[in-house]
């Protein structure tokens, strides 16, 4: 996997580096990523170097917090995902992000259609990209129609691939580049 860098000159060297989790409702795995990500960023005294959102291709739950499930599997992971609350994407934020991290190959293709122009296609990766070990694996499974276990095991697997950005991440970030 290359070093991530921004898809655009990067101008002022005190732009964060801006990060977009998008899943299918913005209730589930985007908020996962979202909040474990901010907390490695909090950790690492990075949190004012790098702007975490997330958001849904479809507009259902916009407005709403996150699933019941979600929330209560990361707590259980020792996270707080009680003041999410979901929206939709907009096409025209491609070009303020510097990533645009989707879950599973049907969300990347919407949002490669959606980006105005191919650097901004660019920007859309999967999130398992980041996971050397789930090589064999291209989407993070959608647990909204599951039970509590399934919510367990999909934040472990964001777990691991939020760590992998984020280690790959935090050098640039680090020293002020990107």
């Amino acid at each position: 996997m290359e070093p991530m860098t921004r898809a655009e000159p990067a101008g002022d060297v005190a732009q964060p580096f801006r990060v977009s989790f998008v899943c299918t409702g913005n209730i589930c795995r985007s908020p996962m990523a979202e909040v474990v990500l901010r907390a490695h960023a909090e950790r690492a005294g990075l949190s004012g170097r790098l702007a975490i959102e997330s958001a849904a291709t479809g507009d259902w739950h916009v407005g709403e917090p996150a699933d019941q499930r979600t929330i209560d599997a990361l707590d259980r992971a020792g996270y707080d995902g009680r003041h999410h609350r979901a929206r939709q994407f907009d096409a025209a934020d491609f070009p303020r992000l510097d990533l645009v991290v989707a879950f599973d190959r049907g969300q990347a293709r919407i949002l490669r259609n959606w980006a105005p122009a191919p650097v901004e296609q660019e920007k859309v990766r999967m999130l398992l990209e980041f996971e050397p070990d789930a090589t064999a694996l291209y989407d993070v499974p959608d647990p909204y129609y599951s039970d509590e276990a399934m919510f367990d095991r999909v934040l472990e697997m964001i777990e691991r691939s939020t760590s992998a950005l984020f280690r790959q991440l935090a050098p640039a970030l680090r020293q002020g580049t990107r």
